[in-house]
């Protein structure tokens, strides 16, 4: 598959976060998917992403939306890199409770695909600055 194909895998996917079509993970990913975003314990393939899309996760992060992004493709591989703003609703985000409020992130994901499927999807964000600036942390003033 071409990289411009690459890129549109990837935004479809990344779009899922705000569609109630989940439907579409069968058409943008591999069978054997492996989303190596997923808390411990939750199954890392397609179904640990199709439970996390279905369940709480989705709905925490149903407002989050790119503010800036910009994406880089060779290859197989896909990166999106930016920051990400949104509305966490309030409650319980890595075991702190979390205050409502908004916010905004470092976000980076990068995803290696397979005849123009995800087949692997990681991510790296700034959950701790997310935390601060919602108040649920604070830091220590010298």
């Amino acid at each position: 598959m071409s990289i411009e194909n690459n890129k549109k895998v990837a935004e479809r996917f990344d779009a899922l976060l705000n569609t109630q079509d989940l439907g579409q993970l069968d058409r943008l990913c591999t069978p054997d998917m492996v989303n190596h975003t997923l808390r411990p314990g939750r199954p890392a393939g397609l179904e640990g992403t199709r439970e996390f899309l279905r369940t709480g996760g989705r709905k925490q992060w149903l407002a989050d939306r790119w503010r800036s992004m910009t994406v880089i493709a060779e290859g197989n591989f896909v990166v999106q890199y930016g920051v990400r703003e949104g509305h966490w609703p309030g409650g319980c985000f890595r075991g702190i409770d979390v205050p409502t409020g908004n916010y905004t992130r470092d976000f980076a994901v990068m995803y290696r695909l397979e005849d123009g499927r995800i087949a692997e999807r990681w991510a790296v964000r700034d959950d701790l600055g997310m935390m601060q600036q919602l108040g649920a942390l604070t830091t220590n003033q010298a």
